[in-house]
């Protein structure tokens, strides 16, 4: 194997609070990407994969199709109305990406909107993302914002549906979170970000003007907020909300008037959450915190001038501590809600009556382990709404679930072919953490599986974002080969409320991670797993990295994807994407006790001198969430700082893609058996060894 790359080492000094931390590879940052010896860098770092991937690239072509084999390669994603027209996704054999669809409900032929992998070779793209796509009310004209270098800057580009050409000239430079249309379809709402990649602007697109005149609907100066709108269920208002992780101010606007301007609903205060507002007839529903519902309640308020006041507001469901509401999707004669309790997804339907709402009844499944979500609904009149199902043996299923019986009816099951769910045993155990808390983990193996076995244990634990039990075709590579897969639901989400989320953000921040530690410790002592392998990505990539400093002799194998790992230079940059969003989750490392709870557990700074296990670390080079510096900085001093024994360190870079890897369904498959093949040669022992310095 050709020798690992050596960073050259450029030493800097940080000086913050009377608190010095050095820096050998802090040019890596503020050389840029573009910078010759920068890409010089990151391509020896590839080179060395290949080469330490070499010997393994049949395992991981035999991965490869094992993947594929569980893949339905030519499919139609279920159907989802929106006006006169079924819009679906369709894929085929041999072919990357999606197409995009339509079926005019009246009968008639199919058509084709949006092919992917024509426009990918036409314009000659690298990558291609569409991450939201809206037809017009009238279904003449079809929105889309695409992405073509993994950056999250979108072009938005509206078809004409009859003549199959653009109706315009592409708009440039928008922010991926709002798209949506006024009533009469002749003018777009849409966002843009300041120079940190924050989407602080909501415009107006009267369609046919220049971008230049598009009219500025809302602007966002405070840079710890983030703007977006979405228009209501029924369509009539275009709801715009300015929010924080503490706090949300809510503007609406009359979608049907020409030239409206949006008028002040609900004024920010920090600490009141409303994360969900929405209305219809003569009323306004909220998800809220407010008056001490930690878990959320909901409550409404009546629809008249000027702002709401909280003196108004009449609670829908009374609070219950035990449930914990995070969603809500509203019909016409039905309300649908969307929580948690007893640590697992729920649902609950309540009538809508002439003098507010009935009770609320909770739908029903089978089995308790299971996640379950509102799914796609755009009919207000509709009588059955769709939602999505699924476990850690179950493929997904859409469903639509009758409004008024509760009953559901199967739409569309994902199929998955060469699977045998009966061969497959999914379970939940809880371990111990070292303050005494109950942490659950999911566990999924086969049958036959002898324990103990090579585990893999994933983890994220950051946003309030819950890993909740869901099928994967991904995981079947490793448990068919009689390996355990193992989900440890470590505080920092919310699969136990709100208070597991606070409980590991900010100054509990730790506890995210001894969590993760106590959990792999438990599934060693309790005969689960044999060899540890440890996995997250993104703020999961941050959990690896404090994971392995805190016991890097439990690992026999470390995953850190896209990983964000060298948490006091990020949050110390205003001027990079995320970073004055964030202060809520992690701290302000400008004040002095928060800037020391982060030097605690960040994990390029915490890193010393020990016997590491093997890493494979990856990035995307255009990546805008975690900048590819904070992996290729923490690669570097990993293997400045491993003793004799250590494993072997890798870092993958792909340039042309970001935070989510390749847009190609084949590349990512082939992404994750690279991974697979490196962690069974872990377990096996059968790695290159680093060189001797």
């Amino acid at each position: 194997m050709t020798s690992a790359p050596r960073a050259a080492r450029k030493g800097v000094l940080h000086d913050m609070h009377g608190v010095q931390r050095p820096d050998d590879y802090h040019w890596l940052k503020t050389q840029g990407r573009a910078d010759p010896e920068v890409l010089a860098y990151l391509s020896a770092e590839n080179a060395h994969l290949d080469a330490v991937m070499a010997p393994l690239r049949e395992t991981q072509a035999a991965i490869y199709q094992e993947l594929l084999s569980h893949v339905q390669e030519q499919d139609d994603q279920p159907e989802v109305v929106r006006g006169a027209y079924a819009y679906f996704q369709r894929t085929l054999e041999g072919q990357a990406h999606a197409i995009f669809m339509r079926r005019p409900l009246a009968g008639g032929p199919e058509e084709t909107l949006l092919d992917l992998n024509a426009l990918k070779v036409r314009e000659g793209l690298e990558n291609v993302w569409v991450y939201r796509a809206v037809p017009s009310p009238d279904g003449r004209l079809w929105a889309y914002l695409l992405d073509t270098t993994g950056q999250e800057v979108f072009g938005l580009r509206v078809l004409d549906t009859a003549t199959g050409e653009l109706a315009e000239a592409p708009l440039t430079g928008l922010s991926g979170w709002v798209l949506d249309w006024n009533a009469a379809g002749t003018a777009l709402y849409y966002a843009t970000d300041d120079a940190t990649q924050r989407p602080d602007t909501i415009w107006r697109h009267t369609l046919g003007q220049p971008q230049t005149q598009d009219e500025r609907l809302l602007h966002e100066p405070d840079p710890t907020f983030r703007v977006a709108a979405l228009t209501t269920e029924d369509g009539g208002t275009l709801r715009l909300v300015s929010q924080s992780n503490m706090a949300q101010e809510w503007w609406v606007l009359d979608t049907a008037q020409d030239g409206a301007q949006p008028t002040l609903l609900l004024p920010r205060e920090r600490g009141t959450e409303v994360p969900v507002l929405t209305g219809a007839g003569d009323h306004w529903l909220a998800l809220t915190n407010h008056g001490g519902a930690d878990e959320f309640k909901l409550v409404r308020f009546p629809k008249r001038a000027g702002t709401l006041d909280w003196a108004d507001a009449q609670d829908v469901l009374p609070y219950d501590p035990a449930r914990h509401l995070t969603g809500l999707h509203l019909f016409r004669d039905h309300l649908l809600l969307a929580g948690r309790e007893e640590g697992f997804t729920r649902l609950w339907v309540l009538p809508r009556t002439p003098g507010g709402y009935g009770p609320a009844r909770r739908v029903e499944f089978p089995e308790d382990s299971v996640t379950v979500r509102i799914g796609a609904n755009h009919v207000f009149d509709a009588g059955s709404a769709r939602i999505v199902f699924t476990s850690l043996t179950r493929p997904v299923e859409h469903l639509d679930l009758d409004l008024d019986s509760l009953d559901t009816t199967l739409v569309k099951a994902t199929p998955v072919p060469g699977y045998d769910a009966s061969l497959y045993v999914s379970e939940q155990t809880w371990i111990t953490a070292p303050d005494g808390e109950r942490v659950p983990v999911s566990l999924l193996r086969r049958r036959d599986t002898a324990l103990p076995a090579p585990t893999l244990l994933y983890g994220y634990g950051s946003y309030g974002f819950s890993m909740d039990p869901a099928f994967s075709i991904s995981r079947l590579p490793l448990v068919d080969r009689g390996w355990v897969y193992a989900i440890a639901h470590v505080r920092g989400g919310s699969e136990l409320g709100r208070r597991w989320y606070d409980a590991g953000r900010l100054a509990h921040k730790m506890n995210t991670f001894t969590d993760f530690v106590a959990a792999g410790e438990a599934l060693k002592a309790d005969g689960t797993a044999r060899e540890l392998i440890a996995m997250g990505r993104s703020a999961g990539g941050l959990l690896m990295g404090a994971a392995l400093n805190l016991r890097p002799d439990l690992w026999t194998a470390v995953f850190p994807g896209v990983p964000f790992v060298d948490v006091l230079s990020t949050m110390l940059d205003d001027a990079i994407p995320l970073t004055t969003n964030e202060y809520d989750e992690w701290g302000n490392p400008n004040h002095a006790d928060q800037y020391a709870v982060m030097a605690a557990y960040s994990p390029y700074d915490n890193l010393q001198a020990a016997r590491y296990p093997h890493l494979f670390i990856s990035t995307g080079l255009n990546d805008p969430r975690v900048a590819y510096w904070e992996p290729a900085k923490f690669a570097a001093r990993v293997r400045d700082l491993a003793q004799p024994g250590s494993g072997t360190v890798v870092l993958k870079t792909i340039m042309g893609a970001g935070h989510g890897g390749s847009s190609s369904r084949y590349e990512y498959l082939n992404e994750i058996a690279e991974e697979y093949a490196y962690a069974l040669a872990a377990v096996d022992g059968t790695l290159p060894t680093p060189d001797a310095r």
